[in-house]
């Protein structure tokens, strides 16, 4: 990677699977490895790249089976995503970096923390859950998708990323996720639904010694207040916070969201 230039990369995971990634920020500063949700990409971090560019080494990366990122076929574990995350930071040449995960990137958030701790310097864990059941309705939205394409998900899941309000004052914004969507490849999200439904870390929270920050969305349907708050709950010294939107919280309420990101890892020194 180039000193501070914007750059794109790939990691090669040990299955052979490419992991696209982006770096922005100078070299030498802390790094924050971001991860994505299930149907969006990495562009999803756009919103948190002037708020913490300037100050930390940013990368974000395509969680397998989307972006860039390979579609190798599924299914797929929250431990192969959690090595994937690992082969980034070792592509990027980092041995030490903070991580941000909202959702299926808060899973892998938590996998990190209890598995790969020597790794991690401090977790944001947003909008996720430590298990989230029930397996049948997982196995349901993969027979959608791999049957009808991601037409047959995408306009409910967005009624359940965004409040009402939000889908009426920032029609761009949801346009943007909604192509994201779209865009995303049936297989791929297949298999990261399977890494869902198969989760359960719940045991392995008290193991995570990072300071961790959890983040609930007041009205996220998908992972409802208490159970991201369950993961708080999990992690002996982890920071809370609630923010007045539904599941995509860096983007509905994205000015607060950033403010708690600075405010917690600020303390990280490169």
């Amino acid at each position: 990677m180039s000193a501070g230039a914007p750059a794109n990369g790939y990691a090669l995971a040990s299955d052979g699977c490419r992991i696209h990634f982006r770096v922005d920020g100078p070299a030498g500063a802390p790094c924050v490895l971001f991860s994505n949700s299930l149907g969006t990409t990495l562009d999803m971090w756009d919103g948190q790249l002037p708020s913490l560019a300037e100050r930390f080494r940013v990368v974000r990366y395509d969680v397998r089976g989307h972006g860039g990122s390979g579609v190798p076929a599924g299914p797929y574990t929250i431990e192969r995503l959690g090595a994937d995350a690992l082969a980034v930071l070792d592509a990027a040449g980092i041995e030490r970096a903070s991580f941000c995960g909202l959702s299926l990137g808060g899973m892998t958030a938590q996998w990190l923390g209890a598995y790969a701790g020597e790794r991690i310097e401090r977790l944001v864990i947003a909008n996720s859950a430590a298990q989230l059941g029930p397996a049948q309705g997982w196995d349901e939205r993969i027979a959608a998708v791999t049957g009808r394409g991601m037409g047959a998900v995408t306009q409910t899941v967005l009624e359940r990323w965004f409040t009402p309000e939000f889908r009426a004052s920032a029609p761009a914004a949801v346009a943007r996720v909604r192509r994201m969507l779209e865009e995303t490849d049936p297989a791929g999200y297949a298999g990261c639904c399977a890494a869902i439904r198969d989760l359960d870390l719940r045991e392995a929270l008290g193991s995570i010694e990072a300071p961790a920050l959890v983040i609930a969305g007041e009205r996220d349907p998908s992972t409802p207040p208490a159970v991201t708050l369950a993961i708080a709950a999990g992690i002996a010294g982890a920071r809370v916070a609630q923010l007045d939107c539904a599941h995509l919280s860096n983007v509905e309420c994205g000015a607060e969201f950033n403010e708690l990101l600075v405010s917690f890892l600020g303390a990280v020194r490169a």
